[in-house]
């Protein structure tokens, strides 16, 4: 299995790095990555799984700047609606979920590029609805580190703070959706063969994340993340096109 996918690993590794140091959580770039060596439903729980873990290293690197406030009034609404997003998944097809994905993606990091110095309201409002928004998304197409981010980033938290806090909510985030995945047949034995690796990429990338966001500039890097999720889900889209065509 190692062998099979260590192109997939390598690049699961440099994801794991990259969403460490933008804050956005490694799934924006993770999830594009995986869509090109495994189908929808198998990514989802890959990515359910895999996050617990890499949430857990972020936790234990970080875990002196949990902002506890931000947690309770974003991550409740974003656990509540991961479960919704998580559970209507099923009733849609593979393909059509694989194409949205791609759509929604496409869509995050362009609004990202265009509104990257804009901030939202520092109000529990904009906390409520921007967790529920970011839960709901993941758990229907498999990440919504962005939206999460973009609310998180109005409150101008220092960068341990804002990763930690981030990681924090998104362990209830993942934990809450594998388990609804995991009942929708989605979390099998190949997704588990490929855990002892990826618990390895998690600690190790977010051990070098950590090194690394104490020298790069962190917007410099956050162009970057959505630069690659921008092409890479480009080419997804295109190829179902295609194939639809």
């Amino acid at each position: 299995m190692i062998e099979k996918y260590y192109i997939f690993y390598i690049l699961a590794f440099f994801a794991e790095i990259l969403g460490t140091i933008s804050g956005f959580g490694s799934s924006l770039l993770f999830v594009p990555i995986a869509s090109l060596f495994f189908d929808f439903h198998i990514i989802l729980g890959i990515t359910a799984v895999f996050h617990v873990f890499s949430n857990l290293s972020k936790i234990m690197m970080f875990r002196d700047g949990i902002d506890k406030k931000i947690v309770l009034k974003l991550g409740i609404p974003a656990v509540i609606f991961v479960i919704l997003g998580a559970w209507m998944n099923r009733f849609f097809p593979q393909v059509q979920m694989e194409l949205l994905l791609s759509i929604v993606l496409i869509g995050l990091s362009v609004y990202l590029l265009i509104y990257s110095t804009k901030k939202l309201d520092q109000n529990n409002r904009n906390l409520i609805a921007g967790g529920a928004a970011s839960g709901f998304v993941a758990g229907f197409v498999g990440t919504g580190g962005a939206i999460r981010g973009i609310v998180l980033a109005a409150f101008n938290l220092e960068k341990d703070v804002f990763i930690s806090t981030s990681a924090f909510i998104d362990m209830g985030v993942d934990s809450s959706r594998a388990v609804v995945y995991y009942l929708n047949g989605y979390i099998g034995n190949d997704v588990l063969l490929l855990l002892p690796a990826l618990i390895i990429i998690s600690l190790v990338g977010t051990w070098i994340g950590k090194k690394l966001l104490k020298f790069i500039p962190q917007k410099q890097f956050i162009w970057l993340v959505i630069g690659v999720v921008f092409t890479t889900s480009l080419v997804q889209l295109v190829k179902y096109l295609v194939i639809w065509s």
